[in-house]
């Protein structure tokens, strides 16, 4: 279990009991991005065996957290955890039902699919994750229902096979469009969820979300395929490329290095042939 944490010394310990109670859990890594409010010292402080415990020097985001867990796992399979209590580790045996079946590559825990208790709260947030998920559907050609949620479970060498980048909430947007383009196998179960306010310390905002359709369209195949139109005047480009051809494509500050640099080259060639005439 990679168990992601920044500010959460009010949880943490909670979470840690509750992780470690499963019978699902193997090994539980906890990366601290950065905390100022006791989380470090709280950690410190359990000195328990079965937790391994990484810290950022500086908050860095909750890809940059997930990301440094995920490099360290060494069981079978990997599970994020929220260090704030959103989610129930007691949940675990259904996320990796699917993955222990030989089913799937990837889990994803929905809670807009689920029969479990959900939390009434924000109206604009059901909004703006509905929008996001059909975004990254449109993009991706997957039909899920939840693709922001953090309870993603995984086969370690499927998600240590990824180049993931994204430090901060990117992540999510990230890993779906890299998963559907390694043609992994994804099944979603339903779950329950206990959200929290921003008084309770809820950290996602809107520029996340923004952000989230920046990573929709990076990432995506699809959205390779439209940056590459829109590169090239809406003409794919030509399979080869004389020097010339290349040179125009530049900038004019580059281009007009780059010409600099060709002519400087041939006169240099021209010479070194007329040397070498009897």
């Amino acid at each position: 279990m990679v168990v992601p944490c920044f500010n959460e010394a009010g949880t943490i310990e909670h979470v840690l009991d509750r992780v470690l109670a499963s019978p699902a859990t193997r090994e539980v890594i906890v990366v601290d991005d950065g905390s100022t409010d006791g989380t470090r010292d709280r950690l410190l402080a359990r000195r328990d065996p079965n937790v391994r415990l990484f810290f950022q020097p500086r908050n860095r985001g909750k890809g940059a957290a997930v990301r440094e867990g995920i490099g360290h796992a060494t069981s079978d399979y990997v599970i994020v955890q929220d260090a704030d209590l959103e989610y129930d580790p007691a949940e675990f045996p259904v996320l990796l039902g699917p993955l222990l079946a030989g089913k799937a590559d990837v889990v994803f825990g929905s809670r807009f699919t689920s029969g479990g208790p959900h939390r009434v709260l924000y109206f604009w947030h059901s909004v703006g994750n509905r929008f996001l998920t059909t975004a990254s559907n449109m993009f991706t050609n997957l039909n899920l229902t939840d693709m922001e949620t953090c309870y993603k479970a995984f086969r370690r060498e499927t998600v240590q096979r990824l180049e993931l980048c994204e430090d901060r909430f990117g992540f999510e947007p990230e890993v779906t469009a890299k998963l559907a383009a390694a043609g992994a196998r994804i099944y979603e179960v339903g779950i329950s969820y206990t959200g929290r306010t921003y008084d309770e310390g809820k950290k996602i905002g809107w520029r996340d979300g923004v952000r989230a359709l920046v990573c929709i369209v990076r990432y995506s195949r699809l959205g390779e395929g439209v940056r590459s139109k829109w590169s090239w005047g809406g003409a794919s480009p030509p399979a080869e490329l004389t020097a010339t051809e290349v040179i125009d494509a530049r900038e004019p500050l580059e281009r007009e290095a780059l010409t600099a640099s060709a002519a400087s080259e041939a006169s240099a060639s021209n010479d070194t042939v007329a040397a070498t005439r009897p």
